[in-house]
């Protein structure tokens, strides 16, 4: 959780922070397709960033290349991993389970991003008691018995706008410590003390209808 990350890389940029799990994705297809080692002008060139600021931004860290020899892949792959806590399995529970949020429980691979997904609620009753993955959607009211029985640390809200403030509340209030929040209502405002990623799909949308309106009109 980028706040985690701060704090134990004091003075590291945000920014710095937020390309990491791009190196990780980068470097982990690279491994997949079976190289061991590669360059800062290499790896550079796929994802289209300079081989300086490669460098910049891993020795933030302490640096992991040898001149003359680049970086192994494997050992990079694995610094980056621990630096992120890839290997942590942070409880989290998902309330929400309409259409995006049984897409994420369905689908997200939470164990290789460092989570472990141990519980999925609902308030609407139909949904209550159907199978996900190796779960059951739960009753919403049921969350503060579960949370205090389980220690969940993060929560991914998949919940109207207007819910979101009340629930994070009481969730904070049963020790939450990080939210993966998709209601549009955005909970950095009101935590500085709490992880929150705020995701916005329909910011991204907007910003590839800037673009393409850049390379037609």
């Amino acid at each position: 959780m980028e706040g985690e990350i701060v704090a134990r890389y004091e003075g590291v940029s945000p920014s710095v922070i937020r390309r990491l799990p791009r190196y990780y994705r980068f470097l982990e297809d690279l491994q997949k397709k079976d190289v061991h080692r590669i360059s800062s002008r290499e790896l550079s060139q796929l994802m289209n960033l300079t081989a300086s600021q490669i460098r910049q931004d891993l020795n933030c860290f302490g640096g992991f290349g040898q001149q003359g020899y680049g970086y192994n892949v494997d050992a990079l792959l694995g610094e980056i991993g621990n630096i992120l806590g890839l290997h942590k399995g942070y409880k989290v529970i998902l309330i929400g389970a309409g259409n995006l949020g049984l897409a994420i429980a369905k689908h997200m691979s939470f164990e290789t991003k460092g989570f472990n997904l141990i519980g999925i609620f609902d308030k609407q009753k139909e949904l209550i008691g159907m199978p996900v993955r190796h779960l059951v959607i739960s009753d919403v009211n049921r969350l503060e018995n579960f949370c205090k029985t389980f220690s969940p640390q993060v929560a991914i809200l998949c919940i109207p706008r207007e819910e979101a403030p009340e629930l994070a509340d009481r969730l904070v209030n049963y020790g939450i410590k990080g939210f993966w929040n998709f209601s549009h209502y955005d909970l950095a405002m009101d935590y500085q003390d709490i992880a929150v990623e705020n995701v916005h799909l329909g910011d991204s949308l907007m910003t590839l209808c800037y673009e393409i309106s850049e390379i037609l009109e």
